[in-house]
């Protein structure tokens, strides 16, 4: 090849010879035309010849500096330790040298083709070298970030059952401060930086999937989602919260910090490199999300989907300066739409609660006239909701407001502080005046009037008492408070006047009777009480203050009417005629409203 490469030097030569001997001969006898075309080929044939010798010795330098560059790259790379650890001068030079390849490529690429190859064959070694030490590189780069980066092991989050998962916020992304300056030299050295973007970003994209899973979240269709038990998905929902916390507010920034430092003076290399690394984890977060906000709208669901709620209203702002680039819009926009949807669900489960409640019937008495499991439902639900008084009110503003038959006008005069808005109040009591109506509906199952009475005001005392003594109290106010204390008192008279006053009949008004009459009576009273007893020992008061002024009342009246008439029948009548003495009526009467039927078995005195 050397041999072509001189040949084409020696034709050049003899070629600009030639001209130089016609120009000799053509001073006397060629025109000033020719003469100038034999000047201007000659001009030409020298340049010609002077960049055939400045090309070869450009070559010639090119293959001196591939090969100086190649020794000192092949010697770190036999060498067991990496790079990085060969101290600061050793890793500045291989990075110099790598350098120095890509030039040699580029320098390479912009000459003219070479006929003989070795222009060529000098391009491709180049190339494998620049190849292999781009390998290294990568594994450089992984094995920085992975030494550097702090341990996400199980000591930084604790399990137990459901409970909130407690992750130590120090545990979060973090790079030394050494090891940023380290791995801005491989930026510095610009050789391939697609390669390395892509090395950087699939290592943090899989250091932030096994962040996710240690709060066990991971890609789950929303079919799986909507099948799933209430009460794992309950506890996925509070791991959900947890690890959407966490990596929004703390994970997420402290990445894009780094990434800032790193690869900030790349201009929007940094962000679009965040968000390929993020992007999968936070839609995978939002689909669960998603999930979640269409299932379907039983109440139980409305206090996971206001803690969902709360939490990403106020991760907004964290979420718009994370993703503010055009390129990450659409996760802005994902979030948002997830927030809106989760809004939407808990508000229509909040006000369809009354309408589930109406549908709630039956067509069988509530057994023993206690307090009945949907009042305890209700109004419990009402003591959670009054936590969330600041989200319902927020989700509630815009709605209009509909009468639903509660008396707007006494709402108005009630004072209503403002953490419960007066459309939360309306709805509430909306709600409760719902409630009232279904109890009074299954109170008209029952045969007897007298346990229908002792039903709502076990119904009504409990939801005064629960509402008096909560948070709630200023949502409904004192008006209603008062209104309901009268109604509960009103059913404990009805009760006293229906089971009572026909009782009593029998032992008043019986001053002219004979002894045969007043012996009926003693057998008829005997008897009607023991009926009582029997039925009314299987009632139930849970209160026991409600309960114990219920007796005393009914004792009061029984006992004081039965010693009466027990005085008049003595003076008639021999003792063997009263089944009951008066210590007997009272300790009796204590039995009653304890929810376990009893009998009396006593003989008549002899």
């Amino acid at each position: 090849m050397d041999d072509d490469k001189s040949a084409e030097q020696h034709v050049i030569a003899a070629a600009h010879h030639l001209v130089k001997a016609l120009q000799l001969q053509a001073r006397t006898s060629l025109s000033n035309e020719a003469r100038r075309t034999l000047a201007d080929l000659d001009s030409h044939l020298a340049a010609m010849a002077e960049a055939k010798e400045d090309e070869t010795t450009s070559l010639r330098e090119i293959e001196g500096r591939f090969k100086s560059a190649q020794a000192k790259i092949m010697t770190l790379q036999s060498n067991c330790l990496k790079v990085w650890d060969a101290g600061p001068s050793e890793l500045f030079e291989y990075l110099q040298n790598v350098e120095e390849i890509r030039t040699i490529i580029e320098s390479l690429e912009s000459m003219m083709p070479n006929k003989n190859g070795k222009q060529n064959r000098l391009a491709s070694q180049a190339h494998s070298v620049l190849q292999m030490a781009m390998v290294r590189l990568q594994e450089e780069v992984i094995y920085i970030l992975a030494q550097n980066k702090q341990c996400f092991g199980h000591a930084c989050v604790s399990f137990h059952s459901c409970e909130e998962i407690v992750v130590d916020e120090e545990s979060m992304v973090s790079i030394d401060e050494d090891s940023v300056e380290g791995t801005s030299c491989l930026d510095s050295s610009r050789a391939d930086s697609e390669e390395f973007c892509q090395v950087f970003i699939r290592f943090w994209k899989d250091a932030l999937y096994e962040y996710l899973r240690l709060f066990c979240m991971q890609q789950i269709s929303i079919e799986d989602v909507l099948r799933m038990d209430w009460t794992f998905l309950n506890c996925r929902i509070k791991k959900w919260r947890q690890a959407t916390k966490n990596v929004i507010a703390f994970y997420l920034p402290s990445q894009k910090n780094l990434f800032d430092q790193l690869l900030g003076e790349f201009g929007s290399v940094s962000s679009t490199c965040f968000i390929e690394c993020s992007k999968d984890a936070m839609l995978c977060l939002l689909n669960f999300g998603q999930a979640v906000a269409i299932g379907p709208l039983q109440p139980e669901r409305l206090f996971c989907l206001l803690d969902m709620y709360e939490l990403l209203r106020g991760l907004c702002q964290d979420v718009d300066a994370l993703f503010s680039e055009d390129h990450g819009n659409f996760i802005q926009v994902e979030y948002h739409k997830l927030l809106k949807n989760l809004g939407d669900s808990a508000k229509a489960i909040f006000l369809g609660l009354g309408n589930r409640i109406a549908s709630n019937t039956s067509t069988t008495p509530f057994q023993g006239g206690g307090v009945h499991p949907l009042t305890k439902y209700v109004i419990n639900y009402f003591m959670l909701l009054s936590e969330y008084s600041d989200i319902l009110r927020f989700l509630l503003e815009d709605r209009v407001v509909e009468n639903s038959g509660v008396d707007v006008d006494a709402l108005v005069r009630l004072d209503i502080s403002s953490e419960f808005p007066c459309q939360l109040a309306l709805h509430l009591q909306s709600v409760a005046s719902t409630l009232e109506s279904n109890l009074e509906h299954r109170s008209s199952l029952y045969k007897d009037d007298s346990l229908k009475h002792i039903f709502l005001m076990n119904n009504i005392h409990y939801m005064v008492q629960k509402i008096k003594n909560s948070k709630v109290r200023t949502c409904f106010g004192d008006e209603w408070i008062k209104g309901h204390i009268v109604k509960y008192v009103q059913h404990e008279k009805s009760y006293e006047r229906i089971t009572w006053i026909p009782i009593l009949s029998l032992i008043t008004g019986y001053e002219k009777s004979g002894k045969a009459v007043l012996k009926e009576r003693c057998r008829n009273f005997s008897s009607a009480f023991e009926d009582v007893y029997k039925n009314q020992t299987g009632w139930s008061i849970p209160d026991i203050e409600l309960r114990e002024d219920l007796r005393i009342s009914t004792a009061l009246k029984v006992v004081h009417a039965y010693r009466t008439f027990v005085g008049q029948v003595k003076k008639s009548l021999s003792d063997k005629h009263i089944k009951y003495t008066e210590e007997d009526m009272e300790k009796h009467l204590l039995d009653f409203f304890q929810g376990s039927a009893k009998s009396l078995n006593h003989h008549w005195r002899r």
